[in-house]
Protein backbone atom coordinates (compact mmCIF):
# COMPACT_ATOMS: atom_id res chain seq x y z
CA UNK A 1 0.00 0.00 0.00
CA UNK A 2 1.25 3.57 -0.74
CA UNK A 3 -0.19 6.12 1.31
CA UNK A 4 0.85 10.54 0.51
CA UNK A 5 0.65 12.61 3.47
CA UNK A 6 0.17 16.16 3.18
CA UNK A 7 1.39 18.76 5.70
CA UNK A 8 2.89 22.07 3.96
CA UNK A 9 3.69 24.29 6.81
CA UNK A 10 4.23 25.20 9.52
CA UNK A 11 7.30 23.69 11.79
CA UNK A 12 4.97 23.06 14.78
CA UNK A 13 2.13 21.75 12.88
CA UNK A 14 4.29 19.44 10.83
CA UNK A 15 5.94 17.61 13.91
CA UNK A 16 2.50 17.03 15.24
CA UNK A 17 2.25 15.14 12.45
CA UNK A 18 4.61 12.69 13.47
CA UNK A 19 2.84 10.00 15.17
CA UNK A 20 0.47 9.81 12.09
CA UNK A 21 3.41 9.34 10.16
CA UNK A 22 5.09 6.43 12.88
CA UNK A 23 1.78 4.24 13.42
CA UNK A 24 1.30 4.13 9.71
CA UNK A 25 4.55 2.74 9.28
CA UNK A 26 4.24 0.27 12.34
CA UNK A 27 1.04 -0.54 12.29
CA UNK A 28 0.05 -1.00 8.23
CA UNK A 29 1.83 -4.15 6.62
CA UNK A 30 3.80 -3.97 3.44
CA UNK A 31 3.02 0.40 3.73
CA UNK A 32 5.02 2.70 1.88
CA UNK A 33 4.88 6.48 3.12
CA UNK A 34 5.31 9.80 0.94
CA UNK A 35 5.20 13.29 2.69
CA UNK A 36 4.63 16.08 0.82
CA UNK A 37 5.69 19.55 2.48
CA UNK A 38 7.17 23.08 1.35
CA UNK A 39 10.60 22.99 0.72
CA UNK A 40 11.28 25.24 3.11
CA UNK A 41 10.46 22.58 5.67
CA UNK A 42 12.33 20.06 4.37
CA UNK A 43 14.98 19.65 7.58
CA UNK A 44 12.10 18.63 9.31
CA UNK A 45 11.03 15.63 8.18
CA UNK A 46 14.39 14.99 6.44
CA UNK A 47 15.67 12.34 8.93
CA UNK A 48 12.53 10.34 9.75
CA UNK A 49 12.97 6.86 9.07
CA UNK A 50 9.17 6.42 8.85
CA UNK A 51 9.46 8.25 5.35
CA UNK A 52 10.00 6.33 2.22
CA UNK A 53 9.40 9.62 -0.05
CA UNK A 54 9.59 13.28 0.81
CA UNK A 55 8.34 15.48 -1.67
CA UNK A 56 8.71 18.94 -1.64
CA UNK A 57 6.39 21.62 -3.06
CA UNK A 58 7.26 23.50 -6.42
CA UNK A 59 7.09 26.78 -6.93
CA UNK A 60 4.63 25.40 -9.26
CA UNK A 61 2.12 22.95 -7.68
CA UNK A 62 1.04 22.12 -11.71
CA UNK A 63 4.39 20.43 -11.61
CA UNK A 64 3.97 19.18 -8.09
CA UNK A 65 0.83 17.23 -9.02
CA UNK A 66 2.32 15.73 -12.38
CA UNK A 67 5.50 14.48 -10.18
CA UNK A 68 2.61 12.55 -7.43
CA UNK A 69 0.33 11.52 -10.25
CA UNK A 70 3.50 9.01 -11.71
CA UNK A 71 2.94 7.39 -7.96
CA UNK A 72 -0.47 6.42 -8.00
CA UNK A 73 -1.29 6.11 -4.58
CA UNK A 74 -3.81 4.15 -2.70
CA UNK A 75 -4.94 7.02 -0.28
CA UNK A 76 -4.25 10.22 -0.01
CA UNK A 77 -4.11 11.37 3.99
CA UNK A 78 -4.59 15.22 3.69
CA UNK A 79 -3.73 16.84 7.16
CA UNK A 80 -3.65 20.48 6.04
CA UNK A 81 -6.84 20.65 4.11
CA UNK A 82 -6.64 23.98 2.22
CA UNK A 83 -7.63 25.07 -1.27
CA UNK A 84 -4.15 23.94 -2.82
CA UNK A 85 -4.39 20.21 -1.02
CA UNK A 86 -8.04 20.23 -2.73
CA UNK A 87 -6.71 20.79 -6.42
CA UNK A 88 -4.77 17.78 -5.51
CA UNK A 89 -6.89 15.27 -4.46
CA UNK A 90 -8.73 16.18 -7.36
CA UNK A 91 -6.17 15.35 -9.78
CA UNK A 92 -4.37 12.79 -8.17
CA UNK A 93 -8.40 11.45 -8.26
CA UNK A 94 -7.61 8.88 -5.29
CA UNK A 95 -9.38 7.99 -1.84
CA UNK A 96 -8.94 10.47 0.41
CA UNK A 97 -8.98 11.02 4.03
CA UNK A 98 -8.74 15.01 5.54
CA UNK A 99 -8.04 16.53 8.86
CA UNK A 100 -11.51 18.70 10.02
CA UNK A 101 -9.60 21.93 11.05
CA UNK A 102 -12.56 22.56 13.08
CA UNK A 103 -12.56 25.98 11.70
CA UNK A 104 -16.03 27.38 12.50
CA UNK A 105 -15.52 25.82 16.30
CA UNK A 106 -13.00 28.12 16.37
CA UNK A 107 -14.63 30.84 15.05
CA UNK A 108 -16.98 30.80 17.39
CA UNK A 109 -14.78 30.81 20.56
CA UNK A 110 -12.38 33.48 18.99
CA UNK A 111 -15.25 36.09 17.81
CA UNK A 112 -18.16 34.47 20.61
CA UNK A 113 -16.37 33.09 23.18
CA UNK A 114 -18.77 29.90 22.25
CA UNK A 115 -16.65 27.01 23.24
CA UNK A 116 -17.88 24.07 21.32
CA UNK A 117 -14.15 22.53 20.52
CA UNK A 118 -13.62 19.10 21.82
CA UNK A 119 -11.39 18.23 24.45
CA UNK A 120 -9.12 16.64 22.72
CA UNK A 121 -5.61 17.08 21.09
CA UNK A 122 -5.17 17.66 17.72
CA UNK A 123 -2.97 14.43 17.42
CA UNK A 124 -5.44 12.39 18.25
CA UNK A 125 -7.83 14.51 15.67
CA UNK A 126 -5.30 13.50 12.95
CA UNK A 127 -4.69 9.95 13.53
CA UNK A 128 -8.20 9.81 13.39
CA UNK A 129 -7.74 10.13 9.80
CA UNK A 130 -6.20 6.85 9.37
CA UNK A 131 -8.65 5.15 11.86
CA UNK A 132 -9.65 3.51 8.64
CA UNK A 133 -6.54 1.39 7.89
CA UNK A 134 -7.00 0.14 11.64
CA UNK A 135 -4.20 2.41 12.85
CA UNK A 136 -4.35 3.47 16.83
CA UNK A 137 -2.27 5.76 18.60
CA UNK A 138 0.71 4.31 20.35
CA UNK A 139 0.94 6.29 22.91
CA UNK A 140 4.47 6.95 21.77
CA UNK A 141 4.48 10.91 21.56
CA UNK A 142 5.91 13.33 18.92
CA UNK A 143 8.94 12.35 16.60
CA UNK A 144 12.06 14.41 15.80
CA UNK A 145 15.47 12.74 13.76
CA UNK A 146 18.15 15.32 14.10
CA UNK A 147 21.07 13.78 10.81
CA UNK A 148 23.99 13.33 12.97
CA UNK A 149 25.86 16.06 10.90
CA UNK A 150 23.70 18.50 11.59
CA UNK A 151 24.00 18.25 15.48
CA UNK A 152 25.63 20.75 17.36
CA UNK A 153 29.64 20.65 18.18
CA UNK A 154 30.78 20.52 21.73
CA UNK A 155 32.16 24.15 21.42
CA UNK A 156 29.20 25.64 20.17
CA UNK A 157 28.45 26.45 23.31
CA UNK A 158 30.78 28.47 26.23
CA UNK A 159 31.86 26.15 29.11
CA UNK A 160 29.71 27.62 31.75
CA UNK A 161 26.48 25.90 29.51
CA UNK A 162 28.22 22.77 28.89
CA UNK A 163 26.85 21.19 32.26
CA UNK A 164 23.53 22.11 31.74
CA UNK A 165 20.48 24.81 30.95
CA UNK A 166 17.64 26.41 30.70
CA UNK A 167 16.36 26.83 26.73
CA UNK A 168 14.73 30.17 26.43
CA UNK A 169 12.33 30.51 23.32
CA UNK A 170 11.53 33.70 22.76
CA UNK A 171 10.05 34.06 18.75
CA UNK A 172 7.02 33.04 17.56
CA UNK A 173 5.22 34.26 14.44
CA UNK A 174 2.63 36.41 16.01
CA UNK A 175 3.75 39.08 18.19
CA UNK A 176 0.73 38.45 20.79
CA UNK A 177 2.11 35.19 21.23
CA UNK A 178 5.49 36.44 22.38
CA UNK A 179 5.57 38.10 26.08
CA UNK A 180 6.97 41.84 25.64
CA UNK A 181 10.89 42.37 26.17
CA UNK A 182 10.24 43.91 29.56
CA UNK A 183 8.48 40.23 30.62
CA UNK A 184 11.38 38.14 29.18
CA UNK A 185 13.98 40.85 31.07
CA UNK A 186 12.27 40.08 34.09
CA UNK A 187 12.28 36.52 33.73
CA UNK A 188 15.67 35.65 32.69
CA UNK A 189 16.48 37.88 36.04
CA UNK A 190 14.36 35.30 38.33
CA UNK A 191 15.85 32.06 36.82
CA UNK A 192 18.92 30.98 38.78
CA UNK A 193 20.52 28.91 35.89
CA UNK A 194 22.25 29.06 32.82
CA UNK A 195 19.84 29.90 29.74
CA UNK A 196 20.29 30.23 26.22
CA UNK A 197 18.05 32.05 24.39
CA UNK A 198 16.67 30.09 21.17
CA UNK A 199 15.02 31.94 18.40
CA UNK A 200 15.98 32.77 14.50
CA UNK A 201 17.54 35.79 12.97
CA UNK A 202 14.53 37.86 13.67
CA UNK A 203 14.59 37.34 17.47
CA UNK A 204 19.10 38.35 17.00
CA UNK A 205 17.81 41.66 19.01
CA UNK A 206 15.94 40.67 21.54
CA UNK A 207 18.69 38.02 22.52
CA UNK A 208 21.37 40.47 22.79
CA UNK A 209 19.18 42.57 25.16
CA UNK A 210 18.62 39.61 27.35
CA UNK A 211 22.59 38.53 27.13
CA UNK A 212 23.63 42.36 27.73
CA UNK A 213 21.93 41.69 31.89
CA UNK A 214 24.29 38.93 32.65
CA UNK A 215 26.49 37.86 29.48
CA UNK A 216 28.13 34.92 31.58
CA UNK A 217 24.49 33.81 32.72
CA UNK A 218 22.80 34.58 29.30
CA UNK A 219 23.99 32.94 25.84
CA UNK A 220 22.34 34.28 22.95
CA UNK A 221 21.68 31.32 20.24
CA UNK A 222 19.53 33.19 18.43
CA UNK A 223 20.17 33.47 14.54
CA UNK A 224 23.51 31.99 15.10
CA UNK A 225 21.87 28.05 14.43
CA UNK A 226 20.08 26.32 11.50
CA UNK A 227 16.98 24.73 12.22
CA UNK A 228 18.04 21.28 13.01
CA UNK A 229 21.40 22.56 15.45
CA UNK A 230 18.51 24.97 17.43
CA UNK A 231 16.41 21.75 17.64
CA UNK A 232 19.92 19.78 18.59
CA UNK A 233 19.79 22.56 21.72
CA UNK A 234 16.58 21.74 22.51
CA UNK A 235 17.59 18.55 22.63
CA UNK A 236 20.49 19.13 25.08
CA UNK A 237 18.52 21.67 27.49
CA UNK A 238 17.71 20.77 30.92
CA UNK A 239 13.95 21.80 29.94
CA UNK A 240 11.85 24.85 27.80
CA UNK A 241 10.52 27.89 28.43
CA UNK A 242 8.75 28.71 25.12
CA UNK A 243 5.91 30.51 23.82
CA UNK A 244 3.10 28.14 21.37
CA UNK A 245 5.72 28.11 18.81
CA UNK A 246 7.36 25.51 16.76
CA UNK A 247 10.03 24.49 19.28
CA UNK A 248 7.16 23.94 22.02
CA UNK A 249 6.87 20.44 19.68
CA UNK A 250 10.16 19.57 18.84
CA UNK A 251 10.65 19.84 23.03
CA UNK A 252 7.88 17.31 23.31
CA UNK A 253 9.02 15.15 20.73
CA UNK A 254 12.76 14.97 22.99
CA UNK A 255 10.40 14.31 26.06
CA UNK A 256 11.75 17.63 27.79
CA UNK A 257 10.52 19.34 31.17
CA UNK A 258 8.10 21.88 29.17
CA UNK A 259 6.57 25.32 30.61
CA UNK A 260 4.59 26.84 27.71
CA UNK A 261 3.51 30.74 28.00
CA UNK A 262 0.33 31.23 26.64
CA UNK A 263 -1.01 34.92 25.04
CA UNK A 264 -3.96 35.47 22.51
CA UNK A 265 -3.98 31.87 21.77
CA UNK A 266 -5.44 28.86 24.38
CA UNK A 267 -4.42 25.71 25.15
CA UNK A 268 -7.81 24.89 24.49
CA UNK A 269 -7.14 24.61 20.84
CA UNK A 270 -5.41 21.67 21.60
CA UNK A 271 -1.91 22.19 20.44
CA UNK A 272 -0.30 21.56 23.82
CA UNK A 273 2.85 19.83 24.19
CA UNK A 274 2.08 16.76 23.23
CA UNK A 275 4.94 13.89 25.61
CA UNK A 276 2.61 10.34 25.89
CA UNK A 277 -0.34 8.82 27.54
CA UNK A 278 1.38 7.14 29.91
CA UNK A 279 3.02 9.53 31.89
CA UNK A 280 1.70 11.55 34.87
CA UNK A 281 -1.15 14.52 34.04
CA UNK A 282 0.33 17.99 33.26
CA UNK A 283 -0.31 20.80 35.67
CA UNK A 284 -2.24 24.18 34.42
CA UNK A 285 -0.46 27.02 36.38
CA UNK A 286 -2.64 30.36 36.21
CA UNK A 287 -3.57 33.69 38.01
CA UNK A 288 -6.52 32.61 39.25
CA UNK A 289 -5.35 29.59 40.80
CA UNK A 290 -1.54 29.58 42.40
CA UNK A 291 -2.05 26.06 43.10
CA UNK A 292 -2.44 25.17 40.01
CA UNK A 293 -5.00 22.20 38.44
CA UNK A 294 -4.43 19.12 36.99
CA UNK A 295 -5.58 17.84 33.52
CA UNK A 296 -4.26 16.79 30.18
CA UNK A 297 -2.94 13.86 29.33
CA UNK A 298 1.12 14.69 29.48
CA UNK A 299 3.27 14.93 31.83
CA UNK A 300 6.39 16.79 32.40
CA UNK A 301 4.55 20.03 30.91
CA UNK A 302 2.79 23.37 32.55
CA UNK A 303 0.72 25.63 30.95
CA UNK A 304 1.12 28.82 32.07
CA UNK A 305 -1.59 31.82 31.11
CA UNK A 306 -3.97 34.35 32.85
CA UNK A 307 -7.77 33.46 33.16
CA UNK A 308 -10.34 35.26 32.72
CA UNK A 309 -10.24 37.72 30.02
CA UNK A 310 -13.44 38.28 28.12
CA UNK A 311 -10.45 39.13 25.18
CA UNK A 312 -9.11 36.11 25.24
CA UNK A 313 -8.51 33.85 22.71
CA UNK A 314 -8.90 36.81 20.47
CA UNK A 315 -7.36 34.87 17.33
CA UNK A 316 -7.13 31.16 16.26
CA UNK A 317 -3.37 32.59 14.89
CA UNK A 318 -2.09 35.83 16.41
CA UNK A 319 -2.00 39.84 15.39
CA UNK A 320 0.60 41.78 15.26
CA UNK A 321 -0.11 43.90 18.17
CA UNK A 322 -2.89 43.42 21.13
CA UNK A 323 -6.35 44.66 19.07
CA UNK A 324 -7.32 45.79 22.41
CA UNK A 325 -4.70 47.51 23.30
CA UNK A 326 -3.57 46.60 26.54
CA UNK A 327 -2.61 43.07 26.26
CA UNK A 328 -3.32 41.65 29.22
CA UNK A 329 -2.78 38.44 28.38
CA UNK A 330 1.00 38.66 28.49
CA UNK A 331 0.86 41.57 30.62
CA UNK A 332 -0.54 40.00 33.36
CA UNK A 333 1.78 36.64 33.08
CA UNK A 334 2.94 35.64 36.36
CA UNK A 335 6.41 35.18 36.30
CA UNK A 336 7.03 33.73 39.98
CA UNK A 337 4.91 31.08 38.77
CA UNK A 338 7.14 29.97 35.46
CA UNK A 339 9.86 30.12 38.00
CA UNK A 340 8.36 28.07 40.69
CA UNK A 341 7.44 25.54 38.13
CA UNK A 342 11.43 25.93 36.40
CA UNK A 343 12.64 25.07 40.16
CA UNK A 344 10.49 21.96 40.21
CA UNK A 345 11.33 20.89 36.85
CA UNK A 346 14.99 21.15 37.61
CA UNK A 347 14.94 20.39 41.23
CA UNK A 348 13.48 16.64 39.44
CA UNK A 349 16.45 16.09 37.37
Amino acid sequence: MKILIIRFSSIGDIVLTTPVIRCLKNQVADVEIHFLTKKSFEPVLRANPYIDRLHLLDDSLELTIAALKEQNFDWIIDLHHNLRTLRIKKALKRPAKSFNKLNIQKWLLTNLKINLLPSKHIVDRCLETVAHLGVKNDGAGLDYFIPEKEAIKPGDLPASHQLGYIGLVVGAAHATKRLPLHKLKELVKLLDHPIVVLGGPEDRSTGEVLSEQDPIKIYNACGKFSLNESADLVRKANMIITHDTGLMHIAAAFRKPVISVWGNTVPGFGMTPYLNQLGAPSVNWNRQNGAGSTGGIMDGTAEVEVKGLNCRPCSKIGHAACPKGHFRCMENIDLQLVHKKAQQFLAAR
